[in-house]
């Protein structure tokens, strides 16, 4: 084994201790080392944005279900939807002033209050609506369960609120239920709290519309129902196409292991698990996590300095096209299911590397309390290319910077990655990719226009995916600008150009200029992407007198909705609509099913106000147009279903920063051309050696906990998926 990291260098008592223990004797270097992540050390002694503990929750649950509250509240299973139940209990975030005020002193005395936000669904009202206890929405729904088929819903559930309806997909129920529809829809009726008043609206089979259950039993009974085709008989049916059971023959070396990534010289980043901190090369923020989107990052500083306050998703889109009536009609914000709540452990070695350090999460719901140990998982990687690198023969201009990154990562709902890519240079990337099982469609003729045919009867549907994010960047403080900057053509002359070329040259020109009304700050990538947007300081300029910025620049896939004036999408998600904008809020949990009369409408916000030098917040949109093909089957693939945008340094320091680090080399010319080139590793030479073994596999299904806080027992595998699947499956009894 070899390594010369401290070898060289000596040790003062002001030094943290290093992970590297190095012992010198006859020329032999041995290195010992662990992956027990090192201690972080956060700027302030307590974050202001940690989700609440389990005992916290129950703290709270027990002081609302007090007789001296006045709620009549009923727990857990025991609530109808004609109860007054609690539906939300997690973190209030402090105002943004009162935890800036806190950061620059670092005195718990400065530490906002801690305050918790809770719904209530009020079924026992004579109107029954969600009270949310500092805000004001409203909505739910619920289903009803089967043993033999399976079906979904489709929403949204109303328009206005004064109703709520659903269409059902009915599917086979099989591994991927998603995958096997029958072309049988049914469009029930479940407004108000009195399950006995539901009713089916309609039936739709075989593109047959039956407005009653009796006139389509008619119609099978006489003859008249034209039936939907079948691939063989239900007895010979083979569903196996649509497992994750590995076929095909065994390709040449897939016997053995791939490679792994491994710190030999132990791990570089801190954590501080119980402040959820994260510090990696100057970088250093809070993490925090909620029941309706999950994993969120604030204070986000690099260098000392704060670039980013609050970084988070806020909903999540998914509109999709079809000839039937559950796809036509789909338009999912998945704000509203908790997508932090879906949140499930991480499988080791496939979600992330064996070395992650992994840290934990609990949220709450109607349902009860879910809690994970791996609901976030940190590690850095070598991206396997430099960050920079030039071949040159003049002193000091040939070398290369690494190009190694932190990633924060969780995974939402069924199969999102949600990834927060940190680079040395003061970018940081923002990544979505998906994989999981389609949405899909019954197959027939008439479908070819709103996707491709998969298998016998099933069509992957045409859809898009739009996913919003909230950036509220203080670039060299809260007072920013936004900045436009386009390039175009020109046609010039200038008394040097000779008669040769002729007296004209075409050429690019750069327009900057400020947007000073939020009116205009609802906006699309240029064409071409000749140019782009960027949050600036217009008061603080780098050394040669440039503003000091952040760019905002496109990354994979930088899309929004196709569909606009959609009425399942009226009003409540105009933010997909652009690229990006900026305003103060978005989204709601309550926006899927109120679509009409949405508690956030986005375009609401944008007045005419002057966003000069303000406290600015970017909306910033990642997405994809979904055209599935054969190839998603048995899921899609998060190489190509992936989308992204980087917030990076745009004249905000003197110079390339990445220009620091010591995992670099620096090579000069030799004297005698033929020799080879002398070089510098400044001291950080590749350490190797046998490495840990990694933990063998395991997996566990998630903790859950009653109303009471015990421990829930799975008594059936229905048990274990009804939490995370909700009406995108939902088992019935006939």
């Amino acid at each position: 084994m070899a390594g010369g990291y401290e070898l060289l260098k000596p040790v003062t008592v002001h030094q943290r201790p290093s992970p590297l223990r190095y012992r010198v004797a006859s020329a032999i270097v041995v290195l010992r080392f662990s992956h027990t992540v090192p201690p972080a050390y956060p700027p302030a002694p307590a974050n202001p944005w940690m989700s609440l503990t389990l005992s916290e929750i129950l703290q709270i649950q027990e002081w609302l279900i007090a007789p001296e509250q006045g709620l009549n509240l009923t727990l857990g299973d025991d609530a109808y939807m004609s109860d007054n139940q609690i539906y939300i209990i997690e973190a209030h975030y402090p105002h943004k002033s009162d935890v800036l005020n806190y950061l620059s002193s670092s005195s718990m005395s400065d530490l906002p209050p801690k305050f918790a936000h809770v719904a209530i669904h009020h079924g026992a009202s004579p109107e029954p609506v969600v009270a949310n206890y500092l805000e004001l929405f409203g909505g739910t729904a619920a289903g009803l369960p089967n043993d033999t088929l399976v079906t979904g819903g489709s929403g949204p559930f109303s328009f206005d609120g004064s109703f709520r309806r659903m269409w059902l997909g009915w599917r086979r129920n099989a591994p991927g239920p998603y995958l096997h529809p029958l072309n049988l829809y049914q469009y029930i009726d479940i407004s108000g709290t009195d399950p006995s008043l539901w009713k089916i609206l309609k039936i739709v089979y075989n593109h047959q519309v039956f407005d009653t259950a009796e006139s389509f039993l008619e119609a099978l009974h006489n003859g008249t129902l034209i039936r939907a085709s079948l691939p063989s008989p239900e007895a010979d049916l083979d569903l196996s196409w649509s497992t994750r059971k590995r076929i095909g023959p065994q390709r040449d070396l897939d016997h053995l292991p791939g490679p792994r990534s491994v710190s030999f010289a132990g791990l570089r980043f801190r954590v501080d698990r119980d402040q959820q901190y994260v510090s990696w090369m100057g970088w250093g923020l809070y993490l925090g996590f909620d029941r309706d989107m999950g994993l969120s990052l604030w204070d986000i500083r690099f260098r000392n300095e704060r670039i980013i306050y609050e970084l988070r998703p806020q909903d999540a889109l998914a509109q999709y096209a079809g000839n039937d009536p559950f796809q036509s009609t789909t338009a999912w914000l998945d704000r509203y299911f908790g997508m932090g709540h879906a949140v499930r452990d991480m499988l080791p070695g496939y979600d992330c590397p064996y070395e992650a350090v992994y840290l934990p999460a609990t949220t709450f719901d109607f349902s009860g309390f879910v809690s994970r140990d791996r609901a976030i998982c940190i590690f850095e990687h070598d991206s396997e290319r430099p960050l920079t690198r030039h071949l040159g023969y003049d002193k000091d201009e040939f070398g290369a910077v690494k190009a190694y990154q932190l990633v924060i990562r969780s995974i939402a709902t069924l199969g999102k990655y949600f990834d927060y890519i940190f680079h040395l240079d003061g970018t940081i990337e923002v990544r979505v990719s998906a994989s999981g099982y389609l949405q899909a469609g019954y197959w027939d003729s008439d479908q070819r226009n709103y996707g491709n045919r998969i298998w016998e009867t099933t069509m992957g549907s045409l859809h898009d995916h739009v996913i919003n994010y909230k950036v509220d960047l203080d670039v060299a403080g809260s007072a920013n600008s936004l900045q436009k900057t386009t390039t175009s053509q020109e046609v010039i002359t200038q008394p040097w150009f000779d008669d040769d070329w002729g007296n004209e040259v075409i050429q690019q020109t750069i327009t900057r200029e400020y947007i000073t009304s939020e009116d205009d700050a609802l906006l699309k990538f240029p064409a071409n992407f000749q140019g782009g947007y960027a949050i600036v300081n217009q008061e603080e300029t780098n050394k040669w007198g440039t503003v000091r910025g952040y760019a905002i620049h496109p990354g994979y896939s930088p899309i929004h909705n196709t569909v606009v004036g959609s009425k399942r999408l009226l009003n409540n998600a105009n933010w997909a609509r652009y690229n990006l904008a900026t305003e103060p809020a978005s989204s709601s949990v309550w926006n899927l099913n109120l679509p009409g009369a949405p508690p956030v409408d986005f375009h609401k916000f944008f007045d005419g106000e002057n966003i000069t030098q303000e406290d600015l917040v970017a909306w910033i949109n990642v997405g994809m147009h979904h055209l599935p093909q054969s190839e998603d089957a048995p899921n899609t693939r998060t190489n190509t279903a992936a989308s992204s945008f980087f917030l990076t340094p745009l004249n905000y320091f003197d110079h390339d920063v990445s220009i620091e680090s010591t995992n670099a080399i620096l090579l000069q010319t030799p004297q005698t051309p033929g020799d080879p080139f002398a070089h510098d590793d400044y001291g950080v030479q590749p350490a190797h050696c046998v490495p840990q073994p990694p933990a063998p596999f395991e997996y566990a299904p998630v903790k859950i906990f009653d109303h009471g806080g015990k421990a829930v027992q799975f008594k059936t595998r229905e048990d274990m998926r009804r939490s995370s699947e909700l009406y995108h499956r939902i088992k019935f009894e006939l």
